[in-house]
């Protein structure tokens, strides 16, 4: 098995959010499986390799580089062109496209979707981010109605509709980190999320949204957007509800509703399965494997299925439009 190298700017300060959190999650799952390294790109660490210095290294052919930061895949793409590197895809819309020679992991159906459409002719797998043992319903009691986290939440969440639950129930508004998210979801009888604002206006998507998942696990009823990967697990009506649904004051009625009559979400055992250590790790060991086999294949083998470009797609256009008029006009019954 060749050895991965995760390449990520850097790990700590500006670059701390919930993506590297994530990243560094799929990481210590690998280093269960293969051998793995963190290696920065951006800032020298004092602890960890840096990009520039590896590739001065030999022997590479055994090596795997897993890109992720969206902003600078395509970047990467082409400086790592001559090696074996993986796109280990969150969120889409960043507008790069990906040639079939890297493999593309995705951690939500949503993304596979896209990069399915986007990038016809390379591999793609399904690993979905993991939830943490810990996120899980403890059956204490609840002294928070209502809890929000203010990142990423929309301007009617935190002007609009927050102000107004706030007149009639407990409301806990986060803005900081919170260092026992599981405790504090296990106060909380309703968690709010509603991140389509904030990801329209990044001009990307939402990978996976990890919180109101964890919050579900939790046992909170969850009021959350549908938006890109949330819509792989959410089911409103059945395990969550949408928010922002037509007026503020449905929105109220059906929030103050579930506080008053709280109960913990009826999900199926399995809900959370595909989620946690045990299976990805079992997905992790058939996409390692595949990835290996492929790259050995690479070694041997150009690539030779024809890409959908703009002009082949173009002829192909015409094509279909040629034989539609000739079967129309010139077929004889």
């Amino acid at each position: 098995m060749r050895k991965l190298y995760f390449l990520l700017p850097g790990t700590d300060g500006k670059f701390a959010c919930g993506g590297l959190w994530a990243e560094l999650k799929t990481f210590n799952l690998v280093k269960q499986v293969c051998s793995a390294n963190v290696v920065t790109y951006r800032q020298r660490e004092k602890d960890k390799p840096f990009l520039d210095d590896v590739l001065k290294q030999s022997n590479l052919d055994d090596v795997i580089f897993i890109v992720s930061w969206g902003f600078d895949v395509a970047k990467l793409a082409t400086k790592l062109k001559q090696y074996n590197v993986v796109y280990h895809a969150h969120s889409t819309d960043y507008g790069f496209s990906l040639p079939a020679s890297i493999p593309i992991v995705t951690v939500s159906r949503h993304t596979m979707g896209y990069w399915g459409k986007n990038s016809p002719n390379s591999l793609i797998y399904y690993l979905p981010n993991q939830i943490s043992d810990e996120f899980q319903n403890l059956n204490l009691s609840r002294d928070i109605d209502v809890l929000v986290q203010a990142r990423k939440s929309s301007e009617y969440l935190m002007e609009k509709l927050i102000p107004a639950l706030q007149k009639q129930c407990k409301v806990e508004v986060v803005n900081s980190y919170v260092e026992d998210l599981p405790g504090l979801f296990n106060q909380a009888k309703v968690y709010l999320y509603d991140s389509a604002e904030y990801w329209a206006l990044q001009g990307v998507t939402e990978g996976f949204g990890l919180q109101p998942m964890e919050a579900l696990a939790c046992g909170c009823q969850v009021f959350s957007s549908i938006n890109s990967g949330l819509s792989d697990y959410l089911d409103p009506g059945f395990n969550s509800y949408k928010i922002a649904a037509y007026s503020q004051e449905y929105d109220v009625q059906r929030i103050l509703k579930n506080v008053c009559n709280w109960t913990p979400p009826e999900l199926p055992a399995h809900f959370f399965t595909e989620y946690r250590r045990e299976s990805i790790i079992q997905r992790l060991q058939v996409i390692l494997n595949d990835l290996n086999d492929f790259f050995t294949h690479k070694q041997q083998y150009k690539p030779d299925i024809e890409s959908l470009t703009k002009i082949r797609f173009a002829k192909l256009f015409a094509q279909s439009a040629y034989k539609k008029i000739k079967k129309k006009y010139f077929t004889r019954s």
